[in-house]
């Protein structure tokens, strides 16, 4: 077996053409999300869904819009947008000038890739799916652009499974891991507290905004 890797010339024809991407890419899940902006009395606004009580999964948080990228989609900016269509009750034609901001890899086996577009139609007239959302709200740009969140900073630690060889390693049980550090962003309107994943590619894209101005 090991002879068919002799021939120098050929031991690297196949990455001539590859065309690189994450590595271990293949066993995450992806995730599409807008960041949408609409207008509310001639004024830019950043919507937020409060997700159903009825939802198994982080029931009654704040989030933007978006969902798990299904094989049919053409890409994640069209999961986003269809993602959008279905939660808000609105036609994917509504959903327009879509771009890409940074994309996120958590520490849970997914990939998040977060978009910002307008939506082309008012509050009022936006039919949210139940099962999915409790309740849509707006909040102006420019509070948001002008308030400066809470930061806090988590402590990552490594928990290796029990049968971890140990032995292998140098340092064995005493082997210092290398330790990580996540901030949790908050921002506050009126009652509602905005945090976690939704924060971040909030405060990313404020920061991004403030960037080019």
């Amino acid at each position: 077996m090991g002879s068919e890797y002799m021939d120098e010339k050929g031991l690297l024809e196949a990455f001539k053409h590859r065309k690189p991407r994450l590595l271990g890419a293949g066993s995450y899940a992806s995730f599409a999300i807008l960041l949408p902006l609409i207008r509310v009395d001639g004024k830019p606004h950043i919507l937020f869904e409060v997700r159903s009580r009825d939802m198994r999964r982080q029931p009654g948080e704040i989030c933007f819009p978006g969902g798990k990228v299904d094989s049919s989609d053409p890409g994640e900016k069209e999961a986003a947008i269809r993602e959008t269509s279905e939660e808000l009750g609105i036609s994917v034609d509504e959903v327009m000038d879509v771009y890409p901001l940074d994309y996120i890899i958590t520490p849970f086996g997914t990939m998040i890739y977060p978009f910002v577009g307008w939506i082309e139609t008012t509050p009022e007239k936006l039919q949210p799916n139940p099962a999915e959302v409790g309740e849509v709200f707006t909040v102006p740009l420019d509070n948001l652009v002008n308030d400066d969140p809470d930061i806090y900073t988590i402590d990552v630690k490594m928990h290796p499974e029990e049968s971890f060889p140990y032995d292998r390693i140098p340092g064995g049980k005493q082997y210092e891991w290398q330790a990580r550090k996540m901030q949790e962003v908050f921002y506050y309107h009126e009652d509602k507290v905005i945090w976690g994943l939704t924060a971040r590619i909030l405060h990313h894209f404020l920061s991004e905004l403030k960037k080019n101005q």
